[in-house]
This record gives C-alpha cells, sequence and structure tokens, in this order.
C-alpha cells in the first residue's frame, strides 16, 4: 500500500470511529438535564447561564463553587450557554463532540507510537462504546471529564512530538497541554506518571544509551544497574515541571474540596474502611468491565466494603498477585506493566483513599483508567493466539463481536438517561433500597412533575435512612403543603431550620404558612430572619412588605 492509499485507509478508519460512536450516542440529542448536579452547574448557575461575560470569566477561575477549581470547564459551559440558551441537546452533543475527540486523538495517538494499526483501532473503539464511559458522555456535569480527556490525549501527542524531535518549544507546548488539562479537571494529576509508562513502553526510552557528554564515559553503553539508574533520574528529572503542576493541583484541590465540605471526615468514614473499600473498587471496576451490568449513576457504601475483613485482604492479595505476574513478564511483554499500572495510577485519585463524596465507586472514574486494560487485551490476545492457524480470523471476528456488544450494552445504558426519573428509577433497580441519594432525586424529579404523593413516598425513604437530611425534611414539607397537610409541613420546616440554622428558603417558607395560618406575628419573625440571612431574598422581602402594609392598614381602621 502506498503512502497516498494509506493516508486515505487512515482517514476511513478515522472516520468510521467517529460515525459509529455519533450513531451509537446519537439518542442523547433529545435528553433533557437532570436534577442531579446538572442545576448546580447549568441550569441554576447564573454565571454560566448568562453565556461568556466578564464577570463570569473572573468567577470561574476565583470560585471554588461545588469543591472544585476547573475554569475551563465553567467557560466551556458557558459557551454552550452563550450558543445555545441553555438548550440541553445542545449541551449533550457537546459532550459527544469532545467524546469522539478524544477517540480519534487516542487511535492517532496509538497507532503513531506503535504502528499497530488494528491493535489501536481496538482500543480506540473500546473507549468509545464502553458501557462505563456512558455516564461521562451524557452527564452534563461531567463535561469536566470529557474535556480534561481531550487535553490529556493532546498532552500524550504533544510529548510523542517532543520525544521524536527535542526541542523547548515542543516541550513547553507539552507543558501546556497538561496545564490547560488540569484546568478542566484536576484528575490529570497522574499525567507524569502516565508518560514515564510511556518512556518505558512503547517509546523505549529506558534503555536508551547516555549521551556522549555523559560525565561518566564509562557508562555510556554499558546497561548494567548504574547506568540505568542514571537513565532513570533523567527521564524523571524531565517531567519535575509535570511533577511540580501536578503537586500544586493537588493541594488547590485538596484545599478547595476540604472548604466545600466535599472531603469525609476521618470520623464519618476512617482510614482501614477507606482502604477496604478502595481494594474492592479495583476488583469493581474490573468487573464492570468485563461484565458491565447493573450501572448506577450513585453506588452507596455498602456494609462489606465498610471495614477491612477476610475479603479485603484476599483482594489486596489478588492485586499484588497480578502485579508480581505483571513485572515477572515485563521483559518479554512490556505493555503488561505498561497497562497495568496505568490502570492502577490513574485510578489513586478517585480509588477513596482521600474520601471525596459518599459514592463508593462511580462509572465516570474508569474513563481514562480502563485505557490501560483496554491496551494489555488488545495486545495480549494476539500473542495468546500466535500459533492458531486461523489467528486473524479468529481475531477480527472477536474484535468486531465485542465492539457490537459493548455498542449494544451502551445504547440500552443510554436510554436511563433520558431524565431524572428514569435514571433514579433505574438507579433504585440495580443499587438498593437505601441509596437515599436516588431517592432524594427522584422526590425532586417526580415533585416538579406534579406527582406529589410519589414525591412524598421518596422523601420519606430519604427520612428513614438521614434523619437529619436538611433538603429532604424541606422537599417533604413543600409536598405536604400542595396536599394541604400544613401542621405536618410546618413540623419539616422547623426541622430543618434546626438542622441548618442558614436555610433562609426554609425560613421563608416557614413564615409563608404562618402567614397563610394568620400567625402574622410569628410570619414576620420568619421572614425577617430570612432576610438577616439573604439581604436580596426578593420573595421574602416583598412579602414582609405586603404583611406589613396590610397590619398598618387594619390599624388605622
Amino acid at each position: 500500500m502506498n503512502k497516498t492509499s494509506n493516508k486515505y485507509f487512515i482517514f476511513l478508519i478515522y472516520l468510521a470511529l467517529a460515525l459509529t460512536t455519533l450513531a451509537v450516542f446519537w439518542q442523547l440529542r433529545s435528553y433533557d438535564f437532570v436534577n442531579y448536579d446538572d442545576p448546580a452547574y447549568v441550569t441554576g448557575n447564573r454565571y454560566v447561564k448568562a453565556g461568556l461575560t466578564r464577570d463570569g470569566l473572573i468567577w470561574a477561575f476565583t470560585t471554588g463553587y461545588r469543591s472544585n477549581w476547573h475554569p475551563l470547564t465553567w467557560l466551556s459551559l458557558m459557551l454552550d450557554c452563550q450558543l445555545s440558551e441553555s438548550s440541553p441537546g445542545f449541551h449533550h452533543m457537546t459532550n459527544l463532540f469532545l467524546h469522539i475527540t478524544s477517540t480519534l486523538l487516542l487511535f492517532g495517538f496509538l497507532n503513531r507510537i506503535t504502528g499497530a494499526l488494528w491493535r489501536s483501532v481496538f482500543v480506540a473503539a473500546a473507549f468509545a462504546l464502553h458501557p462505563l464511559h456512558v455516564e461521562s458522555v451524557a452527564w452534563i456535569s461531567q463535561r469536566k471529564d470529557v474535556l480534561s480527556t481531550v487535553f490529556w490525549f493532546l498532552t500524550m501527542i504533544a510529548y510523542l512530538h517532543y520525544v521524536r524531535r527535542p526541542g523547548l518549544g515542543r516541550y513547553l507546548l507539552t507543558l501546556l497541554a497538561f496545564a490547560l488539562g488540569l484546568m478542566a479537571k484536576p484528575m490529570l494529576v497522574t499525567v507524569p506518571f502516565v508518560l514515564l509508562l510511556l518512556d518505558y513502553w512503547p517509546l523505549e526510552r529506558f534503555h536508551l544509551t547516555l549521551p556522549p557528554d555523559s560525565a561518566d564515559e564509562n557508562l555510556q553503553h554499558i546497561p548494567d544497574a548504574r547506568s540505568k539508574l542514571v537513565v532513570l533520574y533523567r527521564l524523571v528529572r524531565e517531567k519535575v515541571p509535570f511533577f511540580a503542576l501536578s503537586a500544586a493541583s493537588g493541594i488547590v484541590t485538596f484545599l478547595v474540596q476540604r472548604s466545600g465540605g466535599a472531603v469525609v471526615t476521618i470520623t464519618s468514614f476512617p482510614l482501614n474502611s477507606r482502604i477496604a473499600n478502595a481494594l474492592f473498587s479495583y476488583l469493581r471496576y474490573i468487573g464492570k468491565m468485563f461484565w458491565p451490568q447493573r450501572l448506577a449513576v450513585f453506588y452507596p457504601h455498602t456494609p462489606d466494603a465498610a471495614s477491612i475483613t477476610s475479603q479485603a485482604i484476599a483482594a489486596a492479595l489478588l492485586l499484588l498477585a497480578v502485579s508480581i505476574c505483571v513485572i515477572r513478564f515485563a521483559r518479554r511483554h512490556k505493555y503488561l506493566p505498561m497497562g497495568w499500572f496505568w490502570f492502577l495510577g490513574t485510578l489513586v485519585p478517585v480509588i477513596g483513599l482521600l474520601q471525596v463524596g459518599e459514592q463508593s465507586i462511580a462509572d465516570r472514574y474508569t474513563y481514562m483508567p480502563l485505557t490501560g486494560l483496554f491496551i494489555i487485551i488488545s495486545w495480549g490476545l494476539p500473542e495468546l493466539l500466535a500459533r492458531w492457524r486461523y489467528q486473524k480470523v479468529t481475531l477480527a471476528a472477536s474484535m468486531l463481536a465485542v465492539l457490537l456488544a459493548l455498542a449494544i450494552c451502551t445504547r440500552f445504558q443510554l436510554r436511563h438517561w433520558r431524565s431524572s426519573i428514569t435514571l433514579f428509577e433505574h438507579t433504585l433497580d440495580v443499587t438498593t433500597e437505601d441509596n437515599y441519594v436516588a431517592h432524594f432525586a427522584l422526590a425532586g424529579a417526580l415533585y416538579e412533575q406534579g406527582k406529589i404523593p410519589q414525591s412524598l413516598a421518596h422523601s420519606a425513604q430519604v427520612l428513614r435512612i438521614k434523619p437529619n437530611h436538611t433538603l429532604a425534611h424541606y422537599g417533604h414539607a413543600l409536598s405536604l403543603l400542595r396536599l394541604g397537610e400544613y401542621s405536618e409541613a410546618s413540623t419539616h420546616f422547623e426541622r430543618a431550620i434546626r438542622i441548618s440554622r442558614g436555610f433562609a428558603d426554609a425560613h421563608y417558607q416557614l413564615g409563608a404558612l404562618l402567614h397563610r395560618q394568620g400567625k402574622t406575628d410569628r410570619a414576620i419573625v420568619e421572614y425577617r430572619r430570612t432576610l438577616q440571612i439573604d439581604p436580596n431574598h426578593s420573595d421574602a422581602r416583598q412579602a414582609l412588605q405586603i404583611l406589613l402594609k396590610t397590619l398598618s392598614n387594619e390599624n388605622k381602621k
């Protein structure tokens, strides 16, 4: 095949990857926002909904809202609103476009760095079509996943160009792509580690001889332990600016998450429980990669993962055994340690050792890490079948069958993201009845659709599981108001206030209820407390003015 024909062939592969991914995810165009994080990120965020503005730009770079610092993600969402006026379909299509872009970048990178065309195709296609990646693409609030991954792959491509033609400009370009990725999502802190893995394989930089100007000429061409350590030292030193950016991003992220209350305290989730959950999580992610069933947007912690048990120890031993085997066969199969430690290492920031949020695992956390396992499968399977008579036919058929199965599973998984109700009904079906996050979100979605009795049933479940859930008490009270159960509604408003003294809306709603019941003195007190907490609460201000004016007119009579 000549160069021109080869270029056309490669172009057709790019086109096939893009069109296949587009076809599988196309149904997203008609999907709505969900009431889990999307209000904070888009529908209820005044800076984002205003589009690209000067105030919004300043806010994006200075805020720690939602316990994250990711200004590029905010700017991306603002741009969508600027172009589409908060259309959910437009946001979904942007996520899909970024996902397709990452798929094409991954294929191009692997094909260039390894020259293994079909193996690269399989890895990219598995990345594009795996059901575990539905959450990152279908959930608008996970724009940070799909956006940061584009910069992740751009970093690796720029690094490949730098390695092949070293120069300050290419090095700085690689560093810039990495910095932009960190500004989209701090999970990229593991990128320097991944670059070292690429140095090991397929770049083979660990076996480079020392340059002619080496201080110790005797080490230049001797592949002994000492020379290898010198080479390793130089490769690590080359990454120092990357490690520095990772450290800075990690510190900022920790401070922002701690100040925002996202970091779970040691008393509520002790270290031994976090270690146990982390060990289980690695195995659960591997299991879901091979058998992607019962996928959910929120997985609560279960009693089995709450402490170190014999099962947790068994999980640790299994991971250790695999790691030892990988190292044992590394000399002949260098893709093994590269892929395995890619998977283990890139999950470290989200594996739960530093618990952020209350989920035990999350499908979105596998968006990049699974690539390492895909590489192992794509390079390992041909070697296992090397002596088979019909190796090529078997591999081609197997690859197509696996990708078709993934595409079908992804199509089915996407259906659950149609709306908040379908998403959280499915979540309750596949997790546990004590999944209070799903109950709470479902209660809110049902309330918005006017299905008050159903909403009450789910908010009651939240209060059964989490008796001090402030927003559940508030939502439960609003539903009771709609049914005319004023006395019980008042009780839940008061409970929400006792739990959270600064809950302005609860004070306001309680004041409105008291006003409706003719208890004007208490209503005035609640309205004034609302304005003390939130001086810009226009509803409370207007209600108080009307009430005071009415009382004044009555006194004049």
